[in-house]
């Protein structure tokens, strides 16, 4: 058997494809809610759960900080943002100006991501050549 870490960086771009999958998902439930008397916003944490699997060492190298990171240890959490202060009326804390830059910041990070694995893929591909 032959074991390779070829993928590493695929399967962390994956991880990070999976949770802005499901932080764009948030974002269109909180427009969809704009309107809802107490409804809170949610959003999902990913960029915290991965700063902590790589660790903060400023001695070791990225890659080996990706090669020790266990994907399936990395999990987007969705959370409901009970901090945001709320100037309505209604307790509801969703912003639709802010909502809509959150979700064209996050269509931007999907958009690097996929194009991200799409190289990884085509280094692999070259490699094989």
């Amino acid at each position: 058997m032959i074991r390779t870490n070829a993928f590493d960086y695929i399967n962390i771009l994956e991880k990070a494809a999976d949770a802005s999958w499901l932080r764009n998902e948030a974002i269109a439930n909180n427009l969809a809610n704009v309107d809802t008397p107490y409804y809170k916003r949610q959003d999902v944490s990913f960029e915290a759960e991965l700063k902590k699997a790589l660790g903060n060492s400023k001695y070791i190298s990225m890659d080996e900080k990706v090669k020790r990171v266990d994907p399936a240890q990395i999990k987007p959490r969705p959370f409901t943002d009970y901090g945001g202060y709320s100037y309505r009326l209604d307790k509801n804390n969703v912003d639709v100006d802010q909502e809509n830059v959150y979700l064209a910041e996050n269509q931007l990070r999907y958009q690097g991501l996929m194009a991200g694995i799409k190289t990884e893929f085509q280094n692999l591909q070259a490699a094989l050549r």
